[in-house]
């Protein structure tokens, strides 16, 4: 572990470096960030998630940059011009640009306007003019004028002496600092829809004629109108004013004023034009694609965490349909278990013999399965599947909701939904996820890819590696903070558990399949290839509701089982007894089982955890219903008041679906009253929520809507 690195995380992030060492030990020693975060709390000084991811990924770049220095340090030695100066500026380069910078001098590089010069012997020159002594480059080219070289006249030997210098200024790592700085402080990204891309490229309106600062840009819109330049229907540049250029470039490299210093002024115009702007430009344009990603993906990553840690129905009998016209709608009925017990297929929207037949089939199903709740996928024809639905006469008083589909067919044509379900095609594998989905939403949108969930901006568009990780991170830590039933976890959703990976999950899965089951965490030594590390990582987060040990059902970690015993055993009670009577708790002190291994804060998270064992942290479920004469979006009159439901939060505004097939846009501006610089701070994702429609434009499909008390322009009252 690098003391260097230590000591630049600990200033970055403001923590420790014993925090840090720690941290950084734990990870090279293959620990996960769940793990550390919940059962390493005296390692770390209690560092949370997100603090523990920071220190990763930095000490990720960091180890990359110092790879990066090896290699440039080597291919310098090779050339036999690394000087202790040179080596000492390269140890000490903090960012890869200023790495790279130093490094640009003699980085093997492809045939130039200058090594072509030099080729022609016009370095000496060139050396002579930079210098800019009292000299007349005038009377000195004639010299370097030579025909077998190409060198015709003055005029071209000057030429090239300038072309040398201009890669000289070029290669400065002082200029490129500088002119980075400007690019970053004062450049403006400009767009221009392409002369006959007008028609085409109607979705970037927006951007036919626009400009931004480089420094402000939101993310959005730079990730918008750069995927505009990338189909062909914007021109997107960066612009800096050339004299603010000039005026840092010629007090760096202009020294006097005589005939020397007149070609360098040139040299140096040439270069900031030719080389160091188009430069500039690529490197600026390539950090703020990076910062954009960054803003996006974290923005995508929040959504993904709200999404699955949405509240859970729990355990209930559900009839799942997946709505169509056409081809009519799947049906599907799942026991408490998520098990399928029936599946067919109604045509509601269908002739009349086959509404009778649904009219019928529905009741009857109802009744036969005991079903509790009707749910209904969001896509084609679900609010008229709703409606007909509604005029059922059901036993009982069944709940009827709709729910988000999206993933739903990528699901139900994936190898989990295959393996899981081989003897039934992807509309009933289709219907059964929007079912579960309801019951448990992170145990089946495990199975999903993130990206095929529908709650990212511009997903397709940024850095896939980064998007990976981070939304990885994000359901890794859902799992293992809501914690997984060994007894009947998914593969795909113990895969996620800390320690394990899909290799481990088929294993357990396979040993609980051939055992029928496990009946305490002790067990987990007993399965092939789960070795100590393994366990001690994923034994804390897996529960076992039956065990004849009741912190098996516990996030109490095994390591920490002889503490809860011997607190029992002081208060002369057995452990099960310590979970169920407070008074007992309340008699526990605390401070008597602090140890050189553990402290307060693993002790304070065992107290908790005995008087609500694995307590699902998720939010309670709630019943919601769309405004039952709103199907579609020409039913819509600005001034309407109707419930909605959050379905998508970006750095711009909010989604919400209102039941009419089309998701509106709540702008930021438009979320409240009151002045809101990010929309996460005033919704949650799956939030029901009331909104005012304040315009509707059906021919580009856009629904404008507003979340303030009272909307500019619009009627208190609904109208229509």
């Amino acid at each position: 572990m690098s003391t260097d690195h230590v000591f630049q995380i600990t200033q970055e992030l403001n923590l420790k470096a014993a925090q840090v060492s720690a941290t950084i030990e734990l990870l090279d020693g293959a620990a996960t960030i769940p793990f550390i975060s919940r059962y390493r709390k005296e390692a770390t000084g209690s560092l949370d998630e997100i603090q523990i991811t920071a220190i990763r990924d930095r000490v990720n770049q960091l180890r990359e940059l110092d790879k990066r220095r090896n290699t440039v340090l080597e291919t310098i030695a090779k050339q036999g011009k690394l000087t202790d100066e040179l080596r000492a500026k390269i140890l000490a380069a903090k960012t890869t640009s200023a790495l790279e910078d130093i490094y640009l001098p003699y980085k093997p590089k492809r045939r130039t306007r200058a090594t072509i010069a030099k080729e022609k012997g016009l370095e000496p020159l060139a050396e002579l003019i930079f210098r800019q002594e009292d000299t007349d480059p005038q009377a000195e080219a004639p010299k370097y004028v030579n025909p077998s070289q190409k060198v015709k006249n003055v005029s071209e030997a000057l030429a090239g002496a300038r072309d040398i210098i201009a890669e000289w200024i070029n290669e400065d790592a002082r200029a490129r600092a500088d002119m980075r700085d400007l690019f970053w402080s004062q450049g403006r990204f400009q767009s221009q829809v392409i002369a006959d891309k007008r028609k085409a490229g109607h979705n970037y309106k927006d951007y036919f004629e626009w400009s931004e600062a480089v420094r402000s840009i939101p993310s959005h819109r730079m990730l918008a109108v750069r995927r505009g330049e990338k189909e062909g229907i914007l021109n997107l540049k960066i612009v800096v004013p050339d004299d603010a250029a000039l005026n840092i470039l010629e007090p760096l490299f202009v020294k006097a004023a005589n005939p020397c210093a007149a070609q360098v002024r040139l040299a140096l115009q040439d270069s900031y034009k030719r080389l160091l702007a188009p430069s500039m430009e690529t490197e600026i344009r390539l950090l703020s694609k990076d910062k954009a990603d960054r803003e996006a993906i974290t923005v995508f990553s929040k959504n993904l965490r709200q999404l699955l840690m949405a509240p859970p129905l729990g355990q209930r009998r559900i009839m799942a349909v997946d709505p169509a016209f056409r081809t009519g709608c799947k049906v599907v009925c799942l026991d408490e278990q998520g098990q399928l017990r029936h599946h067919t297929t109604i045509f509601p929207m269908g002739s009349e013999a086959q509404q009778a037949e649904a009219r019928r089939t529905i009741p009857v199903l109802s009744r036969q399965y005991r079903i509790e709740f009707i749910v209904i996928g969001n896509g084609t024809a679900c609010r008229e599947t709703e409606a007909f639905m509604r005029e059922l006469e059901l036993p009982g008083d069944i709940p009827i909701l709709i729910r988000s589909e999206h993933g739903a067919s990528v699901y139900s044509a994936s190898e989990a939904a295959r393996a899981e379900f081989p003897d039934h095609d992807v509309t009933v594998r289709g219907a059964i996820s929007i079912g579960r989905r309801l019951m448990d939403p992170l145990a089946e949108l495990v199975k999903i890819d993130p990206k095929s969930i529908g709650v990212g901006q511009y997903q397709h568009d940024v850095d896939q590696k980064m998007l990976r990780q981070s939304l990885d991170d994000t359901v890794i830590s859902c799992v293992n903070l809501v914690g997984v039933e060994l007894t009947t976890a998914s593969k795909q959703l113990l895969t996620y558990v800390s320690g394990l990976g899909p290799a481990r999950a088929a294993t357990i899965v396979d040993y609980r399949n051939q055992k029928g089951g496990f009946r305490s965490r002790e067990e987990l030594f007993e399965v092939p290839g789960l070795g100590p590390k393994a366990i001690e990582q994923a034994a804390g987060f897996l529960r076992i509701r039956n065990s004849h040990n009741p912190l098996d059902s516990s996030a109490v970690h095994p390591e920490s089982y002889h503490l809860v015993d011997q607190m029992a055993k002081d208060l002369k009670c057995t452990v099960s007894e310590l979970i169920q009577n407070e008074d007992l708790r309340r008699k526990i002190d605390l401070n008597r089982y602090v140890s050189a291994t553990v402290g307060l804060p693993t002790l304070e998270d065992i107290y908790a955890e005995l008087a609500k064992p694995g307590r699902d942290p998720r939010r309670q479920f709630e019943l919601f219903e769309f405004d039952p004469d709103v199907h579609r979006p020409e039913d819509l009159k600005p001034g309407m008041k109707l419930p909605g439901i959050v379905t998508n939060i970006t750095n711009f505004g909010v989604f919400v679906d209102i039941g009419v097939h089309l998701d509106g846009l709540v702008h930021v501006s438009q979320l409240s009253d009151k002045f809101i610089r990010r929309p996460e701070d005033m919704v949650r994702l799956h939030e029901s929520v009331t909104v005012t429609v304040i315009g509707v434009d059906l021919n580009r499909r856009r629904i404008a809507l507003s979340m303030k008390a009272h909307p500019d322009g619009i009627p208190t009252s609904p109208s229509g």
